[in-house]
């Protein structure tokens, strides 16, 4: 019986916390502090929260139903989805502080609490930390999925570097835009929809496709962030409303907005060029992006990525319940209202 979205997040929650929680119990207890606060376990002064605020568990729950997918049981990618849980969260508390987001998940990030210097040693933990969950047991499979995670997190790293050089040019490419996402987000979550074929034998045809189903999924959430990086409502993203115009990234719409050569386009350009993007500017230069075409182009190139990433699952020997599952977490991921 195919279960539903609430379902499947709700079991790798049970599945996945606790171990979670145990293998961060790894790292020394300087350093586990300020990552057990990350994970919104603890406050700042180490006292644990009455309801403490696990996240979606987006790539850990991938994960799992890979392995369910080639006819494994989830348990098999537990090693695999802690991994890339972990690494995951590693480059948002290294993203915070290059991004100079002083919130996420509605209280201050990680560098805000304890300081850069902390913040950053604490994310090169986690780092290692995910590795080492991999190789604790170098079993042959084990061994294939902490290098295709080293593989997934060097693209990241790059597609990272490549952000932060956008926004030091003048000049924007959306085709180069486009293989940022896909090197910062698009992955590691085909890592996640990897992982576990990987961890339970499956051929490399196998792999491979459920490796191209993350890769788009990657590649439209990123499309979804962007939009709500603009529209979003600070309520559901826990970070304050046009937080990347004024940061002046140069994300998806606004890449496509700025290459439109559209007056709204030239008109943005000149709101960019500015050292300062007060809150009235924010607004002027979310109307310019959406009036040059930067809003719509977005949301049409993320259902495109849903598509393929439907397309790919179709041509896999997967489970086919499974692959259903795999599409509507897909759907729930991609399909968020701004």
């Amino acid at each position: 019986m195919r279960r539903s979205t609430t379902e499947v997040l709700e079991r790798t929650r049970v599945m996945v916390e606790p171990a979670l929680i145990e293998a961060v119990g790894r790292l020394h207890p300087s350093l586990a502090l300020p990552v057990r606060y990350h994970f919104g376990w603890i406050d700042p002064a180490g006292v644990p929260l009455p309801n403490p605020r696990y996240g979606k568990g987006i790539r850990p729950t991938l994960a799992l139903l890979s392995a369910e997918a080639v006819g494994a049981a989830a348990g098999v990618a537990l090693p695999g989805a802690l991994a890339v849980e972990i690494v995951h969260n590693f480059s948002l508390v290294h993203d915070d502080i290059i991004d100079n987001d002083p919130e996420r998940r509605h209280r201050a990030t990680v560098w805000k609490a304890f300081g850069a210097g902390d913040a950053i040693i604490a994310g090169d933990a986690m780092m290692l930390l995910g590795l080492e969950l991999l190789l604790d047991r170098p079993t042959p499979p084990r061994v294939a999925a902490a290098a295709d995670l080293a593989g997934a997190t060097a693209s990241m790293i790059a597609g990272q570097h490549m952000d932060m050089s956008f926004d030091r040019s003048g000049e924007v490419d959306v085709d180069l835009s486009w293989e940022m996402v896909s090197l910062k987000t698009g992955a590691l979550l085909a890592h996640a929809s990897a992982v576990g074929a990987i961890l339970a034998g499956a051929p490399e045809d196998t792999v491979h496709r459920l490796r191209t189903f993350g890769l788009e999924l990657g590649r439209g959430f990123q499309a979804i962030d962007d939009l709500l990086g603009i529209w979003g409502d600070p309520s559901v993203t826990g970070k304050p409303a046009g937080n990347d115009l004024r940061e002046r990234k140069k994300s998806i719409p606004v890449a496509v907005a700025l290459a439109s050569g559209s007056e709204a386009g030239e008109r943005l350009a000149d709101l960019y060029a500015r050292e300062h993007l007060d809150d009235d500017r924010i607004m002027a230069a979310a109307a310019l992006v959406e009036e040059a075409g930067g809003r719509d182009a977005t949301v049409v190139a993320a259902r495109d990525c849903m598509r393929r990433a439907a397309d790919a699952l179709g041509g896999a020997d997967i489970d086919p319940q499974v692959a259903g599952e795999l599409e509507d977490l897909a759907a729930f991921v991609v399909e968020r209202d701004f």
